[in-house]
């Protein structure tokens, strides 16, 4: 069977006391019983799971509160019709939500009606739907070429390509041919909303709406509130995350929000252990052992090394004095030597399927090549550590800039929209379980590695003053 994950250790010690049990007298079953429990409820994983559960009804509670008095979207629309059109025309007609799917290119609308389609299929075969739902779900996405019937929308997403001058001018065209009351949003990941609002008549009316790939698995949506977006806008936005079943955040615009802003600092330390001729699959291993998903080298496979480079560099333009790198980075190399990660099967891995097609992969010489000579003796924790101390304390400042109101909202969003490890329960729960002053320490070991590394002054003051994060 399953062997126990060790990272959760309520099971496992459920288990022994059990099998202790057998061989007790009443009274000395109890006092097992109880030992056990207080040492479950007083360890590090009981706080993070109770506090994320505790979170996910202060953010589900905010959301509400946003949301109050919205009016309905009755009619959606996104513009561009990729693998992210596609999941968010899925993800709308599947919650009943009638939707246009418009782009400029017949193939493109084939391939977010496959994309949605592929998704429908997958419920049916696990016994989810049936063929005359699918049929229903599927009538409810409309895909065109052209802006018929785009006057009746509420709410219209941009999802089309990574580039502000492309956004900004589709965004423009847009506004005139939806209804005055009508929202835009931006299914932007990085490039702030304030200068995409730059060029639109009613920059109020315009926010972010940053869903999460793939769409119908992620159950974050980053809601963004520009400078001059009003309160009606963001309810309604805030409203059809929630019609759409996932979590809204509101966070506020800045270069990668509040989730890409507080990644790429752990890539940027990533990268530079790479420098330090650390390996790769070792870093993944240790990390997946820290309890992430996947390690952040298959991680960048996954969302492609040319998404990757490119979010980065906005990242770095945002924030030139902690974000930049000491010469070009590993993964700026390897996008240069044609690897784009799973998108073309080469990568830091080499993927392709066995004799039976199973997805198989393997380190790439390529990526290796490009590591140095190891400059010093690194441990596990040294990984860790320089991985996790970027992230925390960018997660830091997103909470002192008000870019995220709450630790609660701040934590959801790691765990919702990255996969941090629930057990661990975010980037702050994960400090006040080491103790400020431990995170402190270790920070101050690895100081010399760059601004990403340095203490704020808030951190400094809650850690004088004995205050928490939650």
């Amino acid at each position: 069977g399953d062997t126990l994950d060790p990272r959760y250790p309520a099971p496992q010690a459920i288990l022994a006391a059990v099998q202790a049990h057998a061989g007790l007298q009443f009274a000395e079953a109890l006092r097992v019983e109880r030992e056990t429990f207080v040492a479950l409820a007083r360890g590090p994983e009981a706080a993070s799971l109770v506090g994320l559960f505790l979170a996910d009804q202060a953010v589900r509670k905010q959301a509400r509160r946003h949301a109050e008095g919205a009016s309905p979207v009755r009619r959606a629309a996104v513009l561009g019709a990729g693998i992210m059109g596609g999941g968010i025309a899925y993800q709308a007609a599947a919650s009943g939500t009638p939707i246009l799917m418009k782009d400029i290119r017949a193939e493109a609308l084939d391939l977010g009606m496959r994309t949605a389609t592929a998704q429908l299929d997958r419920q049916i075969a696990k016994g989810k739907l049936s063929e005359a739902q699918k049929a229903a779900i599927l009538e409810r996405i409309t895909p065109t070429l052209d802006w018929q019937g785009f006057a009746e929308v509420d709410l219209l997403v941009e999802a089309v390509v990574e580039r502000a001058d492309v956004k900004a001018a589709v965004l423009g065209e847009a506004e005139g041919l939806v209804a005055d009351a009508a929202v835009l949003a931006s299914n932007t990941s990085t490039i702030s909303i304030d200068r995409l609002a730059e060029g639109l008549r009613h920059p109020e009316r315009f926010c972010g709406m940053h869903f999460f790939n793939p769409v119908p698995m992620m159950p974050l949506v980053e809601v963004i509130r520009g400078r001059h977006t009003d309160e009606a806008t963001l309810a309604r936005t805030v409203a059809f995350a929630l019609a759409l079943g996932k979590t809204p955040i509101v966070v506020g615009d800045c270069p990668g929000f509040l989730v890409n802003r507080v990644l790429f600092p752990y890539f940027n330390g990533f990268n530079r252990l790479l420098q330090d001729g650390v390996d790769f699959e070792r870093i993944d291993r240790v990390m997946e052992a820290f309890g992430w998903p996947m390690g952040p080298a298959y991680l960048a496979d996954v969302i492609g090394l040319d998404t990757m480079v490119h979010a980065d560099r906005v990242l770095q333009e945002g924030y030139p004095a902690r974000m930049g790198h000491d010469g070009e980075p590993v993964m700026e190399q390897l996008l240069a030597a044609g690897c784009l990660g799973q998108k073309n099967g080469r990568g830091f891995y080499l993927y392709g399927t066995d004799e039976h097609g199973r997805r198989q992969r393997e380190p790439s010489a390529e990526a290796r090549a490009l590591l140095g000579t190891p400059s010093a003796e690194v441990s596990d924790q040294d990984i860790v550590d320089r991985l996790m101390i970027p992230l925390c304390l960018e997660t830091v400042r997103c909470l002192e800039d008000g870019i995220v109101a709450s630790a609660a909202e701040a934590d959801m969003g790691l765990v919702l929209g990255l996969g941090f490890p629930r057990f661990r329960g975010g980037a702050l729960r994960y400090i006040q379980n080491q103790g400020l002053a431990e995170f402190a320490a270790r920070a101050g070991r690895h100081a010399h590695h760059g601004g990403l590394y340095q203490l704020t002054d808030d951190f400094r003051a809650r850690l004088h003053s004995g205050q928490r994060y939650h």
